[in-house]
């Protein structure tokens, strides 16, 4: 009984699921199979030729593939000191005011606030201030730069949060036992504190790490054409140049990168929870 009360429960989400996932899904691998036809569009087919003509948009791959763990490293190094901040400095009375500031941003479109760095980057923003200073800067609008800085600035509230979260179910008899043994507060920190925040702080990157992967807005703005991610060569692909074959196996590619990806995801959950045992067990 117990078990048919639970498949009834899963069967909502699980038919969702595979209609809007697994269905389209399966649509993209056939269609990486085949062809492009005379006037676009997909013509059936059984050739590897698309999967052969990848190479040629290794520029594509290569800049999503820098473009995106870096965003979100610097993302991590920027957001971790804030949810530390956030959850272990600040007073109750100022952190919900200071929680609210950092979800602020969500409250504008991402299109308007891409927009907002053209001015920032272009030449009546930064670099106009520091020509007046004296100190020449090379273009920064529309180069990998202007994209990095762009998709730090969108998406670091989604590494904040969780990094906080993390960091505020810390049990700070932790750190008080350490503190009262003799440790340095740093010692405790990268003894006690990191390891406790680490699965917030893999959520964090994964989170961000994934929507980068697709992320087509930003660089289409900030990269003014010059710095593609694969969301934007994918709109090439299907929207376009009507590629459909080729644009299913870029897209399926994107997949199979994902899953690896995810796959590594699942496995540092793992570890990190047999770390966060001993830690507690200390």
């Amino acid at each position: 009984m117990q078990g048919r009360t639970t498949w009834l429960l899963l069967a909502p989400a699980a038919l969702w699921f595979g209609i809007m996932l697994v269905l389209p899904l399966c649509f993209i691998v056939v269609f990486s199979f085949g062809d492009r036809g005379p006037a676009g569009g997909y013509v059936p087919a059984f050739t590897l030729a698309q999967y052969a003509n990848l190479p040629s948009r290794f520029a594509v791959f290569r800049n999503t593939l820098t473009l995106a763990p870096l965003g979100t490293l610097m993302a991590l190094v920027i957001a971790y000191p804030l949810a530390y901040f956030l959850a272990l400095q600040a007073s109750p009375r100022w952190r919900t005011l200071l929680l609210i500031l950092v979800i602020v941003p969500f409250w504008t479109s991402i299109l308007i606030r891409s927009y907002a760095w053209i001015f920032l980057l272009g030449g009546q923003g930064i670099p106009a201030l520091f020509a007046w200073a004296g100190i020449p800067l090379p273009r920064l609008v529309n180069t990998p730069f202007a994209v990095l800085t762009g998709i730090v600035y969108g998406y670091l509230p989604l590494m904040v949060l969780p990094i906080y979260v993390s960091l505020d179910r810390l049990d700070k008899r932790l750190l008080e036992a350490s503190a009262d043994l003799g440790a340095p507060p740093f010692r405790s920190f990268l003894q006690i504190t990191l390891p406790l925040s680490l699965p917030g702080v893999a959520t964090g990157c994964m989170l961000v790490f994934i929507l980068l992967m697709g992320e087509y807005l930003i660089p289409s703005v900030l990269g003014g054409g010059l710095v593609f991610f694969i969301g934007n060569a994918l709109v090439d692909l299907f929207l376009q140049s009507r590629n459909w074959a080729f644009g299913a196996a870029v897209s399926v590619s994107l997949v199979v990168i994902m899953l690896i990806t995810v796959s590594a995801y699942m496995w540092l959950m793992r570890r990190l929870g047999g770390a966060r045992d001993d830690v507690s067990l200390m």
